[in-house]
């Protein structure tokens, strides 16, 4: 505690911050400082005392804290004090289990209080992550969000310094969790935080590239103030290499707002313009001849001598002769030699016109539109009697880097994708705002398109439409993306009222049950994936997708998910050893870590000498295992070793629970 007589302290009020005399450029906050740093040392000379320094270096620090960007008051979390006696760890609910494709990797919902769940990611995922999508509580004054399990409203006079001291414990984790050569965090937010979450990013992100979009989600407008809500803001931090990809957003094709499809483009083969004149290049002066009564074309004669004038030219008997001549009646020339117009003829990619008054229009395919046959962007859907392909551009999609304006109909939060998808799934209004699946999806193409493998986070989850947007894109793409999403349980507002009014309390099983992640998240996922309602009924429609395919809501998703629950240990327990409890929740570990399921025939944990016995000594498990993790403290003989080398091993990562095992003196 610091003690200064109350003259010091008159003395320290009224010391003269007057200003030297500087130039127009001097930075008069640092003078201050200086000034009052300088004030600090002449106090340490008269309290020398440990108390006392300790207080003075305090407040110097204070004074010299970076002044420029965000300021505010830091609050603390129970987490944050549950953390202090208390490991956490991960249970999993043996009740809530999803296999469609054993041979597909496992995604994971983690029920918690999401800084928790980012201390466990910290473990398994550190530099890992390929994208981080959150969707956070808005901080709009209307009780939307808890701080310490108390809602914040308007009232209250900290509302955005606690929402700020939320976001920034959670986003530093993130950091830690981003791929730093090349990832991208996204989060999404409206005009009631952006702007200080813009500041937030740019001090705890100063190396990535920081874009922020808007994103049309209300057609109609929400009511805020003056002018109506027709968007909110997607935030994009791009780490190390990473950038957005070309792509189509939603299922039009809209520069303009104008919903249309490219047109394949036959190029003529009259050269016009520049260096289009027959003198120009007098050997692409030649006759396409056809029969002159079936119109069959027989192919090319050779140029006609500059000498001899295209009126004077005369075709071979039976033929008609089609030479290049301008609109204008001048001799011109072709685009394309002969012999690649044949070429061209063979393929398909060679045509004309019908017949008028003796004449046609030659055309053929360019370079890039033959391209895009090969690419799939023009689909042969027959062949004219001429040999000339017929093409479709029905299923073509038009792809480029979005700007930062995004006008599509289907992010619309109360849309198809949105409120109304919720409430087909579900059956009832359980959720209140959810984000579209299409804009989400969209904003995780952007990132992922190149990356079928991607790991993306979500830890607010909410309704879980981030999983329900990975499950499309791999549906889409034949990608195997991986999800992990993590959302707290708690009831609405209206819920929580409706129970405390029954007697129920956080915890009861009444209570749970209707918590957001049982209640919403785990019962979207189920549905989707299995592609029914909650009440077992095929779901109608289809999805909204930027291609010629039809991917039917009730087709549901080639998907694995499972669900944990977060939970604690104490740090130094009384009755039983840290390590023996650790053991137990190592498995999930694994299964996070790996996008795995620890089955014990092809993915083995050996945590004793029975389990080795049970597993490598066993003849009928031994030929099944693809993967083993054994514990480190276990002893094993020369032979013993020697199977499991035969097999290939993994010790568990020590980075999972060894430097509390180390605190704790095991």
């Amino acid at each position: 505690m610091l003690l200064v007589k109350s003259a010091k302290i008159a003395k320290f009020v009224s010391y003269d911050y007057t200003c030297p005399i500087v130039d127009n450029m001097a930075n008069l906050s640092k003078i201050k400082r200086d000034q009052m740093i300088a004030f600090l040392e002449s106090l340490k000379e008269s309290h020398s005392d440990e108390a006392s320094i300790q207080a003075f270096n305090e407040i110097e620090n204070h004074i010299r804290d970076k002044k420029y960007g965000l300021v505010w008051e830091e609050h603390s979390e129970e987490v944050d004090d549950l953390l202090k006696e208390n490991i956490p760890i991960l249970t999993a609910d043996s009740e809530r289990r999803l296999c469609k494709d054993a041979s597909l990797p496992w995604n994971f919902i983690i029920e918690g209080d999401n800084l928790q769940a980012l201390y466990i990611l910290q473990k398994t995922h550190k530099g890992k992550v390929d994208c981080i999508y959150i969707d956070p509580p808005y901080n709009t004054g209307a009780r939307d969000w808890k701080y310490n399990n108390d809602y914040v409203d308007g009232t209250d006079v900290y509302r955005h310094s606690k929402w700020l001291s939320m976001m920034k414990n959670r986003l530093l984790l993130a950091k830690d969790l981003l791929n730093p050569s090349d990832s991208v965090l996204i989060c999404t937010i409206d005009e009631k935080e952006y702007l200080r979450l813009g500041c937030l990013l740019e001090e705890l992100f100063p190396e990535g590239r920081i874009q922020m979009v808007s994103v049309a989600i209300h057609s109609a407008g929400v009511s805020r103030m003056d002018f109506s809500r027709t968007d909110e803001y997607y935030y994009f931090v791009f780490l190390g290499n990473a950038a957005p990809k070309a792509v189509q957003l939603g299922a039009e094709w809209q520069s303009d707002g104008v919903k249309r499809q490219q047109e394949v483009r036959w190029e003529s083969m009259l050269r016009s313009g520049n260096d289009g004149r027959r003198t120009d290049r007098p050997n692409m002066f030649f006759p396409a001849l056809f029969n002159a009564e079936t119109k069959e074309f027989l192919g090319f004669g050779p140029s006609v001598p500059l000498s001899i004038s295209g009126k004077d030219y005369i075709a071979p008997k039976g033929t008609i002769a089609v030479l290049p001549y301008a609109s204008d009646g001048s001799e011109a020339r072709w685009r394309i030699s002969a012999d690649k117009a044949l070429e061209l003829y063979k393929m398909g990619a060679f045509d004309w016109s019908d017949f008028k008054n003796g004449k046609t229009t030659l055309k053929y395919l360019k370079p890039g539109e033959i391209q895009k046959i090969k690419d799939g962007e023009y689909t042969v859907v027959g062949y004219k009697d001429n040999g000339a392909m017929i093409l479709s551009s029905d299923s073509y999609t038009p792809r480029w880097i979005p700007g930062t304006q995004w006008h599509v109909s289907s992010h619309q939060a109360g849309g198809l994708g949105g409120s109304v998808l919720i409430k087909n799934v579900l059956k009832t209004k359980r959720f209140d705002f959810p984000k579209s699946l299409y804009a989400v999806r969209d904003a995780l193409k952007i990132i992922t398109s190149g990356n079928p493998n991607a790991v993306i986070v979500d830890f607010f989850a909410g309704s879980g439409t981030t999983f329900h947007a990975v499950n499309l894109l791999n549906a889409e793409d034949g990608g195997k993306r991986r999800c992990i999403m993590v959302t707290n349980n708690e009831v609405s507002v209206d819920e929580e009222k409706g129970l405390r009014e029954k007697g129920y309390n956080p915890g009861d099983a009444e209570w749970e049950k209707y918590g957001i992640a049982k209640f919403v998240t785990w019962p979207r996922t189920v549905c989707c994936i299995e592609g029914k309602d909650v009440d077992g009924l095929p779901l109608k429609g289809s999805y909204v997708i930027a291609s010629d395919q039809e991917i039917k809501l009730s087709d549901g998703f080639r998907s694995n998910v499972k669900f944990f629950k977060c939970s604690w240990i104490p740090r130094k327990p009384e009755d039983y050893l840290l390590s023996n409890a650790l053991c137990l929740h190592i498995k999930e570990m694994i299964e996070l870590q790996n996008a795995i399921e620890v089955d014990n025939v092809k993915n083995v944990l050996i945590l004793n000498k029975e389990d080795f016995r049970r597993t490598i000594l066993n003849a009928d498990v031994r030929p099944h295992i693809e993967r083993v993790w054994v514990n480190q403290n276990i002893i094993f003989r020369t032979e013993e070793l020697k199977a499991l080398k035969d097999i290939g091993y993994k010790y568990i990562p020590r980075e999972f629970f060894g430097q509390e095992l180390r605190e704790a003196a095991e």
